[in-house]
């Protein structure tokens, strides 16, 4: 027994266990998850497809993957002739990656300029992946940003449309690591055919409030969803890409949409998929397709809201004045405090966030003017509106009064932990 490795595992499940986790993308996988990670799984190579694998012995190895593919086209209610899955990404980097080598010129030969995406800038809630200078998004391709009003903080759908008319980018993206409101898929649909872009979702923040009906679904109107499977949907480390069949914009194109992806992914950049990750993204699906699960995902954005409505309350000032989802963002240097300054207070005191810029933030990244605060795991273990009023009391008396609260915090964790935990 490598003693050194479980020493250290059983510390960090200490700190989980004693911690308030607010970091929006991070969730609490079931035991079941959990062993389907560490089966036997991990030990097969299934480079390729099921059906069409390069290595022998593969029987069950297709069998979980087609598994994992129908029980994600189940949670999203898509249908099979409409929609396809690939389940096969190692996370959601990759996954974004993938979609714009299927899909958009690159600006290397032979294929000579290099086609244009269009997604939100990565200091007002976007994601490095979705066109960022130092991201190989931002370099294989022409990345086109755009913004929030700087009033309102919310998405101008105006400007977004003048941008696109402008640029006449190749493919547009909404989804976001650190917008905290509903995104109106409709609009963004019709700037898409307006300038005949494709019209890609990444909904890795907020796939699990879709698949439980606590936010608005994007499939009505994508070309191409993708989702990593371990924030909200309380999965593994993974990544899926959904592709729509019957998308006119890669029908104009001349794209099987659906082929031109799964090439992207293998062989274009991966190997043998990770199939005790499939494994465990199949059970988080099947966890998500029960009615318990609905209710959690509700309950994720009443958290969310009663979190940020506390700290409205006692002074903070929320970015955009609210949310409808999941996160949100405080802007701490309002208050005088930097927002790495106020991580790590909050940290020392058990009370784990994020360190995150806000819009139009005149402060660098390593030290912004906010901090991202979400509900999934504090609400995956329990909590609800009441918990989340006593821990933005908790965060204020840290940042504003230099409190102590360690204890506090450990007694509130010790109340809310899973059963046999």
């Amino acid at each position: 027994m490598d003693k050194a490795v479980f020493a250290i595992i059983t510390k960090e499940a200490r700190r989980e266990k004693e911690t308030l986790d607010l970091i929006p993308s991070e969730n609490i996988a079931s035991p079941e998850v959990l062993r389907a990670l560490g089966s036997e799984f991990t030990n097969k190579y299934a480079e390729g497809y099921p059906g069409a694998r390069y290595y022998g012995g593969n029987e069950y190895s297709d069998e979980i993957e087609n598994l994992c593919r129908k029980r994600a086209l189940e949670v999203f209610h898509l249908p099979k002739s409409k929609w396809h899955v690939n389940v096969q990404p190692y996370s959601g980097s990759p996954a974004n990656l993938a979609v714009y080598l299927a899909l958009v010129p690159r600006g290397d030969p032979p294929h000579g300029k290099a086609g244009k995406i269009m997604g939100l800038k990565l200091d007002m809630g976007g994601h490095l992946t979705h066109g960022h200078s130092v991201s190989a998004t931002g370099k294989f391709w022409n990345a086109i940003r755009y913004g929030v009003d700087k009033q309102t903080e919310l998405l101008d759908y105006g400007e977004i449309a003048r941008i696109a008319r402008r640029e006449r980018p190749k493919l547009i993206v909404a989804g976001y690591t650190a917008y905290p409101r509903v995104i109106d898929f409709k609009k963004f649909r019709k700037i898409a055919d307006e300038v005949h872009a494709y019209f890609m979702v990444d909904m890795s923040h907020f796939a699990g409030l879709v698949a439980g009906g606590a936010y608005p679904s994007p499939f009505p109107y994508a070309d191409v969803v993708t989702t990593t499977t371990h924030k909200t949907l309380r999965g593994p480390r993974g990544a899926m890409i959904f592709a729509n069949r019957a998308s006119k914009i890669a029908a104009l194109n001349k794209v099987d949409i659906a082929k031109a992806i799964d090439r992207a992914v293998f062989p274009g950049l991966q190997g043998g998929p990770h199939l005790n990750q499939i494994a465990a993204t199949a059970i988080a699906l099947y966890e998500a397709s029960q009615p318990a699960f609905r209710k959690y995902a509700h309950q994720v954005v009443k958290n969310a809201r009663a979190l940020a409505h506390e700290l409205t309350r006692l002074g903070w000032r929320v970015v955009s004045g609210g949310t409808d989802s999941h996160l949100l963002l405080v802007d701490v240097a309002s208050r005088g405090i930097s927002g790495n300054e106020a991580s790590l207070r909050l940290e020392g005191n058990g009370i784990i966030v994020n360190k995150n810029t806000i819009p139009y933030d005149p402060c660098p990244p390593m030290d912004p003017s906010g901090i991202r605060l979400g509900s999934p795991s504090l609400t995956s273990r329990g909590m609800k509106e009441k918990e989340m009023k006593k821990v933005a009391q908790l965060i204020d008396a840290v940042l504003r009064d230099n409190k102590n609260v360690r204890q506090e915090v450990k007694i509130l964790c010790r109340r809310f932990w899973r059963d046999g935990d």
